[in-house]
């Protein structure tokens, strides 16, 4: 079964309504070995399950897993396998659940057979619990209004959870919500207590420790993993008491390993364990990437039927639900360990967008946190929330430390490379093995050797040479038409004689220098490398093997691995590549010579050239500076203005010419800044460079109404060509506004409303938190910043309902950062400056730096935090910071001038179109008929659509990569859009014989909604070229057909979903170029790089694009949303 197959099953079986791509591509080798991997799996765990669905309680564990390698299965029944996973139709006995039809109504099509008893027997006065019932009726009058107020939410999980209270029996559940193919499931969990406020004070506490566990383990050291998942399993038990908590590592052959475990002194440790792929199935993983937290309370408990409606084709989705059954297997093997309940969270790693092939392929699921527990155990939704937002965290940092380590093992191999390839330009290849570094010391392995010239020079553990010659022989006769072979089992690779070499010698990579020379890297088996201080078989265990328990997984592994080594990854393969593209380029010292001789005249050939480079680089370095938004000054080693930028001289009221000259400390600095300027320069001119100091200055012109300005200064010694420090450069963040509304806080402490309702500009946004996170101020500044007024912000919680569902994130990242930073000021830990930002009320995108401080009541206890907003100056500053790493990328790039032609080109085009814009415009003049003016119409259209593309790649072509890309909002007709995109492709369809057929209804045609034409002209247009290129003549076809439904969403705003699905026969687009769409950054072709673009472009206009293909036909599918008013469109863009 292909991945693309599976892919289809496991998200239609899901029922999730987040689309998501049905094709998939991969990110190199790796990727596409471990998602080949993943799918030879599915089969082998079908077929276990069937086993063991078969056998009950006779399941031989060891046996089964054994010979599930053996059996192949039809689709049919993986894909029941698949269904039974994800449509089980049981719960877990502490909660119930309804399930309603979508937004249209609120009728019960579904309800587990234990809801009635949970909810509590109606009067004969009221409804029932029956299907079709109205859900709002069940519930008290409060809680059905936060119900019906959540089902009309985009996304109703950010609501999650809703207390509520039954009507007739007062009791009070924790309702979580979310939307599935049929409608909208509520898993209904008990809730203690009987007021809601006790509710949030116990969210807020959950957050908080969260907070404490992620603050504890974001002050570890970097670049330690291993102390980071301690931490993190420790933390986890301290907040949630289960008596063991492990973390799970899955590895890219798919198999785990518990790698860290915190754990009551008396059970059993599971540190070191390795396990089967099959022990945790691909469909449950692809269940925790769609929910994270997963609690089973009681796996003794029976589970709890559901009952639904006969309409429904097919069982209820039960993948995003809280209350999901375990399935008896796992259930089994959790009492054989001893274990009766359990909560496991995700470690979900964000990929790159050049990893990401589509939606989820985004995230990889680098392990899990488990928790067992030796008695029942149920943790409340609020704080498995948390747990979960410690999860995502944790994931950050981990990614961060996974990348750290990359990076120095990276520094690590290249500086063993540099050695090595000195060796090989001033000796002999020999010396690459006699001295050291050696090319054992290049990747971890248990033996290398070199064999050249006929000699053989082994390190390590190595075959004899007999034996090696035996292995050359191998490898060019069974693999020689490539540079190399990598395994982890010479045994699985077909060596006829990989039983003689032992256990010694398992994996082997090999690069071939010529047909006679060799490099080789050698592995032991795995077995040495893994203990398990649980693997020893206890007597009175006689069923060991055929129970399921971590010691028949281990077992089972160890079978597995027995003739296998580690495997050998892809940086370690890119440095034995790298050695060997080394030795066989030239004949090492035959060739030095030659190539020193010819230094000199490339050097003399360049030199004009990089001279011009350099002065070029250096002019724009002076202007950026000049023109900064920034205040930029510097001064020589005497301590006088030697450098004095616009905005220092604007802020000062010092022109340049007044500037340059004077002494910084007596002239410029004010004197209660002059002994801390002092120190400042003093240090700075012995090279040690200070940051974020304050320094004031004095201002010269009556006009600008302030006797001094504030600076925030960094301070940067400046070299000369020696490297000798010959001055200090200064660069400022005008911070006057901010000191002064500070010292009036200081100062007139009884006036604070007063100042922070100021309509003062000088006045920052503030808005504060009570002890809850609830938003107990929101200023003047505030509402103009945001476009939302106090009334209407005042009392919400600004974590995840004011700044998330109002004023919108970019994504869980930001709310986390978010969270841990309000909680760190309620804590007493205060946050100077750190990076926020959302979109107001009309979607623009707003950065800031944000500082919280606590609050602190008479009698010195903390309240809550306060929170200020800094804009102008820190945003001008990014801005400037970008601008500047631009500029320095570009002049690094080799295609710099490349570049320029390019924009130049561009830029002659505008020329030329204009003048075909003024004809046009003289034609529309005329007497046309309707025909004609919609000729011309589309025209236009195609007109407007190329200017924007050549007026965005002359700006600022970096725009759609940060996100930062303008979108108009603009009136336009659905029908003119697919005349313009039409338009653009009828010349070649017509050279290429090929039929287009696009029969579309006129109430499509003629719909008006708002968004911006050209760039979806530009998408769509490119989509349909290349498809004309990829269609067979002369009998292929294009099809277009577009779909559209009206949506209601928050504020009253309606939104029409368009899908254009554009379809064409045969194999469609090469699976390079589809590759090439899903990853900007290896795009070799014009055609790739397009699609990538257009990817890009409709990712910023809330759209997506999904490829599919099918045996005889292949289609684009392109979704998104478009407002039908103008005030939508401020909302939405």
């Amino acid at each position: 079964m292909s991945a693309e197959r599976l892919k289809q099953i496991e998200i239609r079986s899901s029922g999730a309504m987040a689309s998501q791509p049905s094709g998939s591509t991969s990110s190199g080798s790796n990727r596409d070995d471990s998602m080949n991997k993943a799918v030879a799996q599915y089969p082998v765990d079908a077929r276990l399950h069937a086993a063991f669905e078969q056998s009950g309680e006779s399941f031989d564990y060891y046996s089964s897993v054994k010979t599930a390698n053996d059996v192949v299965l039809p689709d049919e029944e993986i894909v029941a396998y698949l269904s039974n996973i994800q449509r089980g139709g049981y719960i877990q006995s502490f909660g119930c659940v309804i399930a309603v039809e979508d937004e249209a109504g609120y009728g019960v099509i579904a309800y587990s057979e234990n809801a009635r008893q949970l909810l509590g027997k109606m009067p004969h006065n009221l409804e029932q619990l029956e299907f079709w019932t109205d859900v709002r009726t069940l519930f008290a009058p409060s809680s059905s209004a936060l119900l019906q107020r959540a089902f009309r939410e985009p996304d109703i999980t950010l609501l999650n959870p809703i207390w509520v209270q039954t009507k007739k029996s007062g009791k009070h559940f924790y309702a979580i919500l979310h939307k599935i193919d049929v409608g909208i499931v509520i898993d209904l969990e008990p809730a203690s207590g009987e007021d809601p406020v006790l509710s949030l004070a116990g969210a807020v506490q959950s957050q908080k420790l969260a907070v404490m566990a992620i603050s504890r383990f974001q002050s570890l050291p970097g670049g330690d993993v291993q102390l980071l998942c301690d931490t993190v399993v420790e933390s986890v038990r301290e907040m949630t008491g289960y008596d063991r908590v492990m973390v799970y590592k899955f590895h890219d052959d798919h198999h785990g390993e518990v790698v860290s475990e915190s754990k009551r002194q008396d059970l059993e440790p599971y540190l070191g364990v390795h396990y089967p792929a099959s022990d945790i199935p691909q469909a449950s993983r692809f269940l925790f990437k769609q929910n994270r937290v997963r609690m089973i309370v009681d796996c003794h408990s029976p589970p709890v039927r559901i009952i639904q409606d006969k309409s429904l084709s097919q069982p209820l989705s039960l993948v995003g639900s809280t209350l999901r059954a375990p399935h008896g297997c796992h259930a089994q093997y959790m009492a054989n360990m001893g274990s009766m309940a359990s909560l496991t969270l995700a470690i979900i790693i964000n990929g790159s967008d050049e990893e990401a092939v589509a939606g989820n392929n985004s995230m990889r699921l680098w392990g899990l946190v488990v928790g067992h527990h030796t008695t029942p155990k149920c943790i409340p939704f609020p704080l498995r929330y948390s747990c979960e937002f410690l999860m995502k965290a944790f994931g950050l940092q981990l990614k961060m430390e996974l990348q750290l380590a990359s990076q120095l093992a990276e520094k690590r191999v290249l500086k063993t490379q540099t050695l090595l390839c000195d060796m090989l330009l001033r000796g002999s290849a020999v010396e690459i093995v006699t001295k050291s570094p050696s090319i054992k010391d290049l990747v971890k392995c248990d033996g290398a050797a070199l064999y050249y010239h006929g000699n053989y020079y082994p390190l390590g553990i190595t075959p004899t040479k007999d034996q090696i010659k035996d292995i050359c022989k191998w490898l060019l006769t069974s693999h020689g038409d490539s540079t190399g072979l990598s395994t982890d089992s010479l045994d699985d690779a077909g060596y006829p004689n990989a039983a003689s070499l032992g256990d010694e010698v398992c994996g082997m990579a090999a690069a071939y220098i010529t047909s006679r020379d060799f490099l080789f890297w050698f592995r032991s088996r795995t077995l040495k490398q893994i203990k398990w201080g649980g693997a020893r078989h206890y007597p009175q265990d006689k069923d060991d093997g055929q129970r399921m328990h971590p010691r028949s997984s281990f077992k089972v592994f160890l079978d597995v691995v027995k003739r296998r080594s580690l495997p050998w990854d892809n940086a370690e393969m890119d440095a034995i590549h790298s050695l060997q593209l080394i030795l066989r380029g030239d004949s090492f010292k035959d060739n030095v010579s030659r190539n020193n001789n010819s230094k000199e005249a490339v050097v003399v050939d360049g030199q004009q050239g990089g001279i011009d480079e350099l002065s070029y680089v250096a002019r724009e370095m002076v202007r950026l500076i000049e023109t900064a938004t920034a205040p930029i000054f510097s001064v020589d080693a005497e301590g006088f203005i030697n450098g004095w930028n616009a905005k220092v001289a604007e802020l000062v009221g010092l022109t340049v010419e007044e500037a340059l000259g004077k002494s910084l400390i007596r002239d410029i600095v004010h004197m209660e800044s002059q002994e801390s300027a002092e120190k400042l320069l003093f240090k700075a001119l012995k090279g040690d460079e200070d940051k974020n100091i304050e320094m004031k200055l004095k201002t010269f012109h009556t006009d600008l109404n302030m006797e001094a300005v504030f600076l925030e200064v960094n301070a940067c010694c400046s070299k000369d060509y020696t490297n000798k420090i010959v001055g200090v450069c200064f660069v400022g963040q005008d911070v006057t506004g901010q000191k002064i509304l500070t010292d009036k806080f200081v100062r007139i402490q009884s006036d604070y409303k007063a100042i922070v309702h100021s309509p003062n500009p000088l006045i920052p946004p503030i808005f504060a938190s009570d002890e809850n996170t609830c938003c107990s101020e929101w200023n003047t500044a505030m509402e103009k910043l945001t476009g939302w007024s106090k009334g209407e912000m005042v009392g919400k919680m600004l974590v995840g309902e004011l700044f998330g569902r109002v004023c919108r994130l970019k994504g869980p990242d930001a709310m986390m950062k978010f969270m841990i930073v309000l909680h760190n000021a309620i804590g007493g830990k205060d946050t100077e400056k750190s990076p926020f930002s959302f979109y107001d009320r009309n979607g623009r995108y707003v950065r800031t730096l944000l500082t919280a401080n606590k609050r602190v009541s008479m009698d010195g206890r903390i309240i809550g935090a306060f929170c200020l907003l800094q804009i102008s100056s820190s945003s001008e500053e990014k801005e400037e910071d970008i601008i500047l790493q631009r500029h320095n990328e570009e002049c690094n790039d080799r295609s710099f001038s490349k570049k320029k032609e390019m924009a130049y080109i561009c830029q002659e085009i505008k020329n030329p179109l204009n003048g075909i814009r003024f004809t046009n415009s003289l034609l529309k003049s005329t007497n046309l008929t309707e025909y004609q003016k919609q000729f011309l119409e589309t025209s236009a259209a195609c007109e407007k659509q190329l200017l924007k593309i050549v007026r965005d790649y002359i700006v600022v072509p970096e725009n759609i990569e940060d996100g930062s890309l303008e979108l108009e909002r603009e009136e336009f007709c659905i029908g003119s859009v697919i005349d313009a995109v039409v338009s653009q492709v009828m010349l070649l369809m017509r050279e290429r014989g090929l039929k287009l057929i696009h029969e579309i209804p006129e109430s499509i045609k003629t719909m008006v909604v708002f968004g911006d034409q050209s760039r979806i002209q530009q998408v769509l247009a490119d989509v349909l070229l290349n498809m004309v290129h990829h269609t067979p003549p002369p009998k292929g076809w294009i099809q277009i057909n577009v779909q559209t439904s009206l949506k209601q969403i928050s504020g009253g705003i309606t939104t029409v979903h368009v899908e254009f699905r554009l379809a064409c026969p045969g194999k469609g687009l090469p699976a390079e170029l589809v590759r090439e769409m899903f990853h900007s950054s290896h795009c070799a072709t014009s055609e790739g790089l397009g699609l990538s673009i257009c990817r890009k472009i409709l990712k910023l206009m809330n759209g997506e694009i999904q490829y599919v293909t099918r045996s005889e036909k292949c289609y684009f599918i392109i979704t998104i949303e478009l407002p039908t008013s103008k005030e939508g469109a401020r909302t939405i863009f």
